[in-house]
This record gives structure tokens, sequence and C-alpha cells, in this order.
């Protein structure tokens, strides 16, 4: 059985609240600190940035995927919805979290075909 060091919980931590401060700061903040990174299209900023996260997420906990998943679509469930707010002034777009759906998808699938190659070199 493969060791979980805490390298993979803490890119994770390091990692979601990246992707938190990147999703809830409105746009002219984030163009004030010259922050301009990803893609041109936005789904595939979400999808990305979920599948990060899953994929982190499941070497870190890898008897806990279920809560994982869970865990990361009520967060981005809830970036939507604060980014819906007057406060951040962006917009709400369940298709985003659509996207952060899928993006968790190919993280886990991501974490299968890793522990399939870690297992068949050893």
């Amino acid at each position: 059985m493969r060791f979980y060091s805490a390298a993979e919980r803490t890119a994770f931590v390091f990692t979601l609240i990246a992707v938190l401060v990147l999703a809830l700061l409105p746009v002219p903040r984030l163009k004030e600190f010259g922050i301009d990174v990803g893609f041109h299209y936005d789904k595939l900023n979400h999808a990305s940035a979920f599948a990060v996260l899953a994929f982190l997420g499941g070497l870190g906990w890898p008897d806990r995927k279920a809560r994982l998943i869970v865990f990361l679509a009520l967060v981005g469930a809830a970036i939507e919805i604060v980014q819906g707010t007057a406060l951040i002034k962006r917009d709400l777009d369940v298709l985003d979290w659509v996207a952060d759906c899928v993006g968790m998808a190919c993280g886990l699938v991501a974490v299968i075909c890793a522990n399939w190659i870690l297992r068949r070199g050893s």
C-alpha cells in the first residue's frame, strides 16, 4: 500500500485557497493586481481548476473520494452563488458549475490512472 504524505493534502489546501481567491475577487481587483491566469475560455478555467483539485484531493484522501466530490461540488456551487452577488459583481453561471463537475471527473480519472501506473511499477 502506498504511503500518502502530507504533500498531497497540503498541495490540495493551497490550490483550493488559490482557486477561491481567483474566483471570488472582483474582476477589477484581479486586473489591479495584474492577475491574468488561465485560459481565455472561462469553462476551461473552471474545469482545469477542479480537475487539479480532484486529482490532488484523490491522492491526498484516497479512501474518501465520494466525500471529496461532494465537497468540491458544494464549493463550486457556492462560488457561483457568491459570484452572482452585487458584492463580487461577477456572473452566476450554472454552466460554470457543470464545467467544475466535468473537471472533477477528469481529475478522478487521472487519479485512477496514476494509481494504476504506480501499481504496475512496483
